[in-house]
């Protein structure tokens, strides 16, 4: 796969500062300052109503911010409306696959393309020119649906295609959009195993495209196989940002996920251990392994 790269830039790609969103008195989004890096896979992980999709909708202008700036490739894009987002290259999906179903494969990829020269009339004009493209289109499409695995599937109408097959030509059609930065809303929601290592591998193969990956997931085994930087969101602020790891043993994140009951379940955690200990201190196995 080629043609989505873009020269290497420094800095982070994504700076976001004191946004904040509201429903009824309710702060859903109120984050502090966050970045994404360039050339990175991110995830933004989190309990159900932690803000996270909120959040991605705010960035990408399909819901307005109360209060905030954020920064793309250095320009300020606080506010644009959806398709200004997605023509600086800040491209998204969402957690259900949204497809054309009576088009066939090929065309919903197709579709996606930015800048095609033939919905202006100056070109309309003069066919040989939107002609070439749209031979050019169809091309790249073809590509990107093999890419994904949709090889096969090319001429069959969308609306045939599984749950996951859908994941998978929705993130065939946010690279053919030529984004620096894809953001995708659970990707992995509604893939059934046999597809899920296959999108993962393509999700991971992004940031070699020079495309940045900013992804909501609930599955830390996702996390954990394809990110390099895990940012965790509880009640609509970030509470922890690091590896995988880190976040995932961050009393903040622990306590996001279990509420008030975290501390209960270390402290009963602590009591029963010496009781473990003494058990396995009386274990006849010679060498003390625990079963």
């Amino acid at each position: 796969m080629s043609d989505t790269t873009h020269a290497p830039d420094d800095g982070p790609i994504l700076i976001a500062d004191g946004v904040h969103r509201s429903f009824g008195g309710v702060r859903a989004v109120d984050v502090e300052h966050m970045e994404v890096e360039r050339g990175s896979v991110v995830a933004l992980i989190g309990p159900n109503g932690a803000g996270k999709t909120t959040f991605f909708n705010v960035l990408t202008g399909f819901e307005r911010a109360d209060g905030g700036t954020w920064r793309f490739e250095g320009h300020d894009v606080s506010g644009q409306a959806a398709y200004a987002a997605a023509r600086v290259g800040m491209v998204r999906t969402f957690q259900t696959a949204r497809v054309f179903p009576r088009l066939s494969v090929l065309d919903n990829i197709r579709l996606a393309s930015k800048d095609q020269k033939g919905e202006h009339l100056r070109s309309a004009l003069f066919p040989w020119v939107w002609r070439r493209q749209e031979a050019e289109l169809g091309e790249r499409a073809a590509e990107l649906g093999r890419w994904v695995g949709l090889g096969d599937k090319l001429e069959d109408r969308a609306g045939t295609l599984s749950g996951g097959q859908r994941k998978l030509l929705e993130l065939a059609r946010g690279v053919m959009a030529a984004p620096r930065l894809l953001m995708l809303d659970e990707p992995m929601a509604g893939v059934n195993p046999a597809l899920r290592q296959l999108l993962l591998d393509k999700i991971r193969e992004l940031p070699g495209e020079g495309i940045t990956v900013l992804f909501v997931e609930h599955d830390m085994d996702v996390v954990s196989a394809i990110s390099d930087v895990v940012v965790c969101m509880a009640e609509g602020r970030i509470i922890a940002s690091g590896t995988a790891g880190q976040v995932a043993s961050d009393p903040r994140v622990i306590d996001a996920y279990l509420g008030g009951s975290s501390g209960d379940l270390r402290d009963m955690a602590d009591e029963l251990a010496p009781v473990v200990d003494e058990l396995y201190a009386d274990s006849t196995d010679p060498d003390g392994a625990r079963p």
